[in-house]
């Protein structure tokens, strides 16, 4: 390949660019033009850090790593719920060269085991809440952490043998700039990411610098965000959507203001809007259910809201029509993956025609939905048609927001990156348009007689039923159909039946006879990721066992 030639002389932007455009940098110009202004606020603890005071909150936690021998590239992983401590191990890495690592504090201790020994972190840092899963965690990984610290201010459980407090381990350290012998560069890995989905291993999803600023600025463009904004992510940080909309991410580097909220309670979260007249809340969409639910019985002010984003799952009409008049007019919804943030938005103005879509492009991604083959990848231009009908697989071509790659996974990422295209998993129609809405994962497609059952759309045709909290839908195996439909519901109304709900279901104008459940279970509740999402396949493992012991209710 002949060496590119330019028009003018680029040897200076090349090097400011390249070195000089990382996402520390960004959040360092806030800590002097923003300097007095409230960056974090912690309800649980009643207290708050300027833009001036966190950044030497964040020196005194890098030091303490220099201190230990942490270098360029070691990885910092912390497992942690919102809270300071999430933000400045965020941060703190990013100082020195190093990577910071958040993983799911809902994870077993086998998963955890896992998550350690494929990344190999020098540092681990969890919270006290989840000390014995950690515990047993670090003895089942092969790989040992040479620094284990715990942040504790919920209750006064005492470390873990080997392990030390977190005040003890930043205790005595300057909170001048830490001082490190490296350049920093544009594709240096600063983040890393565990992916949450529904299936499979999680995957280690590395996030350079630009990927980091991106991100921040897609969620800065979309909200929009300014400095003047106060931010509350209602589901758990350690994910792209709890990061990168609305979370320490895009905050800090629009010089906003961010309330962690260590666990979700609805009541508390409307109380919060109303105490910090927060401008925007994230969550997932069952998270606004409960909003709404809540908001009608005690009445909260929430005119400082702007807007409310919620991410992880799709909109359905008539529920999306009730949070605006309930909780506020403005709301969006984005989806993306943990690869590539969030890459189509549903704003305002398209509702509440376009609810149940999950949008179209953000402005700087490209998305298509193209055909699926069993033995390999559609091209990025083998469309289906766009006519809201036929189904394919959701792709996106977000150049700025992923690395296309993961750590240790080369095989899986031959699965889902495509001549700069990410593919996602999800099936989905489009319309002329280009709005997109996803019909079910590709693992969760059912096929009952024949035809092609997708669970969301079951499921959103159950859940209009106004004594229905929500549904999961799965398949059933069956010698003659294939595969049976059965819905697992959780009741808004005690007095609910299964042959009331197969008649609601029956009557429904918009779900074939084919797609009807055939069984019903009622459950106390259903499986959810920490992001929000059902679990299908957490049910469908107990519904064969459910079948053979008389639990489902056939009509």
């Amino acid at each position: 390949m002949s060496e590119v030639s330019y028009t003018y002389d680029v040897t200076m932007f090349k090097d400011t660019f390249e070195h000089q455009f990382t996402y520390i940098n960004g959040f360092l110009r806030n800590t002097h033009r923003f300097a007095r202004k409230n960056a974090l606020t912690c309800p649980t603890r009643g207290k708050s850090w300027t833009y001036a005071e966190l950044d030497l909150a964040v020196n005194k936690l890098a030091n303490a790593l220099v201190n230990d021998g942490v270098q360029k590239n070691d990885l910092v992983m912390y497992q942690l719920f919102n809270c300071a401590e999430f933000v400045f191990t965020y941060l703190a890495p990013q100082k020195i060269g190093a990577i910071n690592c958040p993983i799911n504090f809902r994870l077993s201790c086998g998963e955890t085991a896992f998550i350690i020994d494929d990344s190999k972190p020098k540092v681990f840092v969890y919270d006290s809440e989840n000390s014995e899963i950690v515990e047993k965690a670090l003895v089942m990984a092969k790989h040992k952490p040479e620094r284990v610290i715990m942040v504790n201010y919920t209750n006064c459980t005492g470390p873990i043998p080997g392990a030390v407090r977190f005040e003890e381990y930043i205790g005595g350290m300057p909170d001048t700039a830490p001082t490190v012998m490296y350049q920093a560069h544009i594709y240096d890995e600063v983040t890393r990411l565990y992916t949450s989905g529904t299936t499979g291993r999680p995957k280690a999803v590395p996030k350079n610098n630009i990927n980091e600023i991106m991100c921040a600025h897609d969620a800065i463009m979309h909200f929009p965000l300014t400095p003047m904004d106060k931010t509350m992510n209602m589901t758990p940080w350690f994910h792209s959507g709890g990061l990168h909309a609305g979370g320490p991410c895009p905050i800090l580097y629009a010089g906003g203001e961010l309330l962690p909220l260590r666990n979700f309670n609805a009541d508390l979260a409307l109380d919060y809007i109303q105490i910090y007249a927060l401008t925007f809340i994230i969550g997932a969409p069952a998270v606004l259910k409960m909003l709404h639910d809540v908001q009608i019985q005690k009445h909260r002010d929430l005119s400082t809201l702007k807007g409310i984003i919620a991410m992880g799952a799709p909109l359905e009409r008539e529920a999306c029509i009730r949070y605006q008049k309930v909780l506020n007019q403005n709301i969006f919804n984005g989806y993306g993956t943990t690869e590539t943030f969030w890459n189509t938005f549903l704003r305002p103005y398209d509702l509440p025609q376009k609810a149940g879509s999950t949008g179209r492009a953000v402005t700087d991604d490209d998305v298509a939905v193209v055909k699926m083959y069993s033995d390999r990848l559609a091209e990025p231009d083998d469309y289906v048609a766009r006519d809201n009908q036929e189904a394919g697989e959701v792709i996106f071509r977000p150049a700025g927001k992923t690395s296309f790659t993961y750590m240790n996974q080369p095989d899986q990422a031959k699965k889902r990156f495509y001549k700069g295209w990410v593919y996602s998993g999800d099936l989905a129609t489009w319309d002329e348009d280009e709005y997109v809405t996803i019909m079910s994962r590709k693992d969760d497609m059912l096929i009952s007689g024949g035809e092609n059952v997708y669970p969301v759309q079951v499921e959103e045709a159950i859940n209009e039923n106004p004594k229905v909290q929500d549904s999961v839908v799965v398949g059933l195996k069956d010698e003659k159909w294939g595969q049976i439909i059965v819905a697992y519901v959780t009741k808004k109304d005690p007095s609910l039946t299964a042959q009331e709900l197969n008649q609601f279901c029956v009557e429904h104008p918009m779900l074939a006879r084919f797609k009807r459940p055939r069984y019903y279970r009622f459950m106390e509740q259903l499986p959810f990721t920490a992001t929000g999402k059902k679990i299908h396949y957490k049910v469908a493992e107990i519904v064969e066992e459910d079948h053979r012991k008389g639990l489902l209710e056939e009509v």
